[in-house]
């Protein structure tokens, strides 16, 4: 196998282990990369900050590598430039390019490197296939939610805690302000008074009208399904989960074989 080749299939495996190795690692970075900045917004010793911002610096050099060897293993390099998951890893390494010329700002993009989590959510995880179609998707709920939350938290944070550092002291006031303003409960504790921050209180709005009620509802609904199935493995396709009163299986059609043992079906 020629050494693109290879690079591209361990870099997008997870069944063999070294494909699961380099998986489980990129997301454990990205999960620390976040977690480093969360800890960076409470009070903590200076050498404490010096080692976190030392070890943030060479996860984005990780990225900045792994995003290359991703190009130049592309087959269709454009087309993998204007991918969605290539727009979402160059925004994890926005930081480190733009560390040439003073346009920090832009450090405010490090919160979409949770979003780089998305690629293992498609029918699979890094320790094994998800049992059903309903699994996948409630994972996938879950993810965007928090995801959303996340990502919000550490936008508002970044637009107001330098103009409003009293009231956004620390990633949990941003969490907390998130949470209220997306479920459009409003206590009105915490308000921004930034510019920036009002619109950005607004998109938050107008996100937890418009998606928050229908991944909520799209939950409720996968769960109370899944609460009315049973695990039947069918004989021919493996379909696991199948209603209660299944004598056939909804997939391929099989007769369920042991239906009258787990599915209490004479």
């Amino acid at each position: 196998m020629p050494i693109k080749e290879k690079i591209a299939f361990y870099l997008e495996d997870i069944e063999t282990p070294l494909g699961k190795l380099i998986n489980l690692s990129i997301t454990g970075l990205v999960l620390l990369s976040s977690v480093i900045f969360v800890i960076e917004t409470y009070p903590i010793p200076d050498y404490v900050r010096l080692n976190l911002e030392t070890i943030d610096w060479a996860i984005l050099l990780i990225f900045a590598y792994e995003y290359l060897l991703r190009l130049w293993c592309a087959p269709k390099r454009i087309k993998y430039i204007l991918s969605f998951y290539s727009i979402i890893d160059l925004i994890a390494i926005l930081p480190f390019l733009t560390g040439v010329v003073d346009i920090s700002f832009v450090r405010i993009f490090r919160w979409f490197r949770i979003l780089k989590l998305i690629r293992y959510i498609e029918g699979k995880t890094l320790f094994g296939k998800i049992s059903s179609e309903d699994s996948v998707i409630v994972a996938r709920i879950l993810f965007t939610l928090f995801t959303i939350i996340f990502v919000y938290s550490g936008l508002i944070y970044q637009v107001e805690h330098p103009v409003n550092p009293n009231v956004f002291a620390t990633f949990l006031d941003a969490v907390y302000f998130s949470v209220v303003t997306m479920t459009t409960v409003g206590f009105g504790d915490v308000t921004p008074s930034s510019q920036a921050g009002r619109l950005m209180t607004l998109l938050m709005i107008l996100t937890g009208i418009a998606l928050i009620p229908w991944q909520l509802g799209d939950l409720i609904k996968r769960l109370v399904k899944n609460a009315n199935q049973v695990e039947n493995v069918c004989s021919i396709c493996s379909l696991s989960s199948h209603d209660v009163d299944a004598r056939f299986c909804k997939i391929c059609g099989t007769k369920l074989e042991k239906s009258g043992e787990f599915l209490n079906i004479e």
